[in-house]
């Protein structure tokens, strides 16, 4: 089969995501809607665990495999590729014996001393298997992504959420009422059975790709064995102290609602509002970027691996200057549409609180992730995760800090995101300017598509309730909203000459 441009990658993975996304956000309307935001907050107690579990069993092994067989295909070594993958696996299944044997044993004081809440313990139980099959699923489709095949992993990601949405939805719909613990542990069961679809497939299809016999001459089991630790370790760690301080972070938000004044339905209530109705309403603009990282990361790989500093700098530009042409407009509305969107949806009058400093949050850490998958791809691991854990623990002070303060609330999880995720862009970008040199690009990446976005969402902010006074409905009067700031914002960009014939086009093609 052909291989297909890192242009027709990226919009592949770019239409896959936004499918993804899209039905992501209706599993989670129909998801609140069915438990309620104090299951949605327990839930969302419990998934941070998942991700600090795959940082300790997964990622690192995740990012190698994708990096190795990158530079193994700009070398034609694709014997040394599978042994990449081998070698990934084998790494995988050691780090999550040893994970799932002390945590098994303690699930139960972990839930009620580190957790804060003992209903936790079923769903962190479960969580163990999750944790195998996507380790397993995610190591196959990063190889995918780094030797420039996106078509498997493209593939099982719709089943995936199809099959996740389906499963979840329908053990809810069989067996409730259950207590906040049991549904928990359903909602959890739901994603098991779309991982095992997941990682059986991606294993088939990764062997019925490599054949019986790879070509080129292989690599040194002990060199390999090296290069796969030097990168899987740093990123493990980095991943590893990042999602714990995030898992804290979310663990200490219902805590120190409660140390404020409120009761512990009502904090795990408001946790459960902004972690499963308003961040997934902001972070529905975000499918672009998760796509183009894929993509970014091994042709970074492969510019490290040919010595070309130049063409490492051009394909960073290229995803700076995409991501602000993206998000910014995107965040802008959102900001404005928010409220109203999250009460429509949802029927959660609070849905939507803090939009406005939450949407800036997301276009940091959108530009944030840029930056890292940058320097990932290029070996500066290490750095990143010295940049992530400084941030962190800037993040985690500021929420405990403020958070507790009588008055202050949610607001000072909003503040803490705020001031971390600009810290992680300076450092970052320090950090990538002295890697390559690369120069900022002001019109481009903030002044133009700033000043665009900035108009978009001031006139959607006026036209929405106008709409609504004509007597229009909500629905429409909000997609006449979004579409009116959308074509808004590209003839600003046109008429600040950012958008010419085939700029966007060649803009994406890294």
């Amino acid at each position: 089969m052909k291989p297909m441009s890192a242009l027709q990658s990226t919009v592949l993975l770019t239409a896959v995501s936004l499918f993804s996304q899209g039905v992501r956000f209706i599993y989670q309307v129909f998801l609140s809607r069915i438990v309620g935001a104090e299951v949605m907050g327990l839930f969302h107690l419990v998934m941070p665990v998942m991700s600090v579990f795959m940082s300790l069993t997964a990622v690192g092994f995740t990012v190698a495999c994708s990096q190795m067989s990158a530079r193994y295909k700009a070398l034609g070594n694709h014997k040394a590729a599978a042994q990449t993958v081998r070698t990934c696996v084998m790494g995988f299944l050691c780090a999550f014996g040893i994970v799932a044997l002390i945590v098994a044993p303690l699930s139960d004081a972990i839930s009620v001393h580190l957790l804060g809440d003992a209903r936790s313990r079923l769903g962190l139980l479960l969580l163990l298997p999750c944790v195998l099959l996507t380790g397993l699923e995610n190591i196959h489709k990063h190889f995918f992504y780094g030797s420039d095949n996106v078509r498997p992993p493209a593939f099982t990601e719709i089943c995936e959420q199809l099959i996740r949405t389906g499963t979840v939805l329908g053990l809810l719909w069989y067996f409730l009422p259950q207590n906040p613990e049991r549904t928990v542990g359903l909602i959890v069961c739901g994603m098991i059975c779309c991982e095992v679809f997941s990682s059986v497939t991606l294993t088939l299809l990764y062997r019925r790709s490599m054949g019986r016999a790879p070509a080129g001459e292989g690599a040194d089991p002990e060199v390999l064995r090296s290069n796969v630790l030097r990168i899987a370790l740093p990123i493990g760690w980095t991943s590893l102290l990042g999602n714990l301080m995030g898992a804290w972070t979310s663990i200490l938000i219902p805590q120190r609602l409660v140390r404020a004044g409120a009761d512990v339905s009502t904090a795990m209530s408001a946790f459960g509002v902004m972690s499963g109705m308003t961040m997934p309403l902001l972070s529905l603009p975000t499918a672009f970027i998760s796509a183009m990282g894929l993509v970014l990361l091994p042709k970074l790989a492969q510019a490290a691996a040919l010595g070309r500093p130049e063409l490492a700098r051009r394909r960073a530009n290229k995803a700076l200057t995409a991501t602000a042409w993206l998000i910014l407009p995107a965040a802008s509305l959102m900001a404005v549409l928010a409220p109203p969107l999250g009460r429509l949806l949802f029927r959660e009058s609070t849905a939507g609180t803090y939009a406005g400093p939450l949407a800036l949050g997301v276009v940091l850490t959108c530009f944030e992730s840029v930056l890292i998958v940058c320097l990932n791809g290029l070996g500066k691991q290490t750095l990143t995760a010295r940049n992530g854990l400084i941030c962190g623990a800037v993040q985690l002070f500021l929420t405990w800090w403020r958070m507790a303060i009588p008055g202050v609330g949610l607001w000072g999880y909003v503040e803490a995101l705020l001031i971390s995720t600009v810290l992680g862009v300076w450092l970052n970008w320090r950090t990538l300017k002295k890697a390559i040199g690369i120069k900022p690009m002001w019109f481009e990446w903030l002044v133009g598509p700033g000043l665009s976005a900035l108009l978009s969402g001031l006139c959607a902010n006026l036209l929405y309730p106008l709409l609504l006074g004509t007597g229009l409905e909500e629905a429409p009067a909000l997609a006449s909203t979004f579409l009116f700031g959308l074509l808004l914002y590209l003839c600003a960009m046109v008429a600040q000459g950012l958008f010419t014939r085939g700029s966007f086009k060649k803009t994406l093609a890294l």
